[in-house]
């Protein structure tokens, strides 16, 4: 018995050390992505984003000073604010992610030296693209990239308002500021391009994370799928009575709520139990509670 217990523990140990490293991982990955989109395209086209990131492209723009080391200078107060605010959890991310941005942001400004793409409108879509992206994925995490990024998590906490949004707002200003550095105007439309663009990366990946589906399932065999979707992929299901129309059959039929990548799953334990089941599934526009995201008011 005690063998079994410990077992367990083992297995639930291993399972929250991988989801760790997986979180860890992921974010990354999105600062990679976010380091390449300044490093390769925004920052040697002279265009300026949002954030302390623009801000440290702006002194970098005017004095040299390299944009890793501002970046991090700036960040330590915004994370040890956002740790009284959103927890020690939240702190522990960001400040891993300040660091290795700060890091990435260094290295690549060593070794990028000359523009990868000399139109500035294609380097502020594709810079946009990558950091906005990147963003998207850290937010999936729990974590920031710092600056206005904790901003946002802040009132997204208690607002169900679109992160990219509140950052597109905060960021106009620092945007429209570069006029006071290069007098172009064209620089400023460039910058809001990449704003737009890394905005719209931001929604469009955490909204491809989040999504949810409605899942139906007629058939005869509906209590071993819904007992093995129930063991495997632990989601919530509701037997509804209904009655086919053509065989004038009382039949119950299976609905559960999902996340979008957990549907190939359901659909394999469903096939592999009854390969004549009818499926229906729908995506939903949002799904607030437990296991899904929480109710704000």
């Amino acid at each position: 018995m005690f063998l079994k217990k410990r077992i367990k523990l083992d297995k639930a140990k291993q399972k929250k050390i991988f989801r760790l490293i997986k979180n860890y991982f992921t974010i990354t990955i999105g600062l990679l992505m976010v380091a390449i989109g300044w490093t390769a395209f925004i920052i040697p086209a002279q265009i300026t984003g949002g954030g302390v990131t623009g801000i440290s492209a702006l002194i970098y723009y005017s004095t040299g000073f390299p944009v890793g080391v501002s970046f991090l200078i700036m960040n330590i107060l915004l994370v040890v604010f956002a740790i009284k605010i959103l927890g020690v959890g939240f702190g522990i991310k960001t400040i891993y992610s300040v660091i290795v941005l700060s890091l990435f942001f260094s290295i690549f400004q060593q070794i990028i030296t000359e523009p990868i793409i000399t139109e500035g409108f294609m380097s502020s879509v594709i810079g946009g693209g990558l950091a906005g992206t990147g963003i998207g994925l850290i937010f999936s995490q729990g974590g920031s990239t710092g600056g206005t990024d904790i901003i946002a998590m802040i009132i997204n906490k208690y607002r169900n308002i679109s992160p990219g949004r509140l950052i597109l707002f905060i960021d106009v200003i620092i945007i429209s500021s570069s006029y006071l550095l290069f007098h172009s105007l064209e620089k400023i439309v460039y910058g809001f391009v990449t704003m737009g663009v890394s905005a719209y990366a931001i929604d469009l990946s955490l909204s491809g994370i989040k999504k949810s589906v409605q899942i139906f399932i007629f058939s005869r065999k509906y209590n071993e799928i819904a007992e093995r979707i129930s063991k495997e992929i632990h989601r919530g299901i509701t037997v509804i009575d209904g009655k086919g129309w053509y065989t004038k059959e009382n039949q119950q039929i299976l609905m559960i709520i999902a996340r979008k990548k957990e549907s190939h799953n359901i659909f394999r334990i469903t096939k592999e139990i009854d390969p004549e089941a009818f499926i229906s599934l729908g995506d939903v526009m949002g799904v607030y509670g437990k296991g899904f995201e929480e109710i704000r008011s």
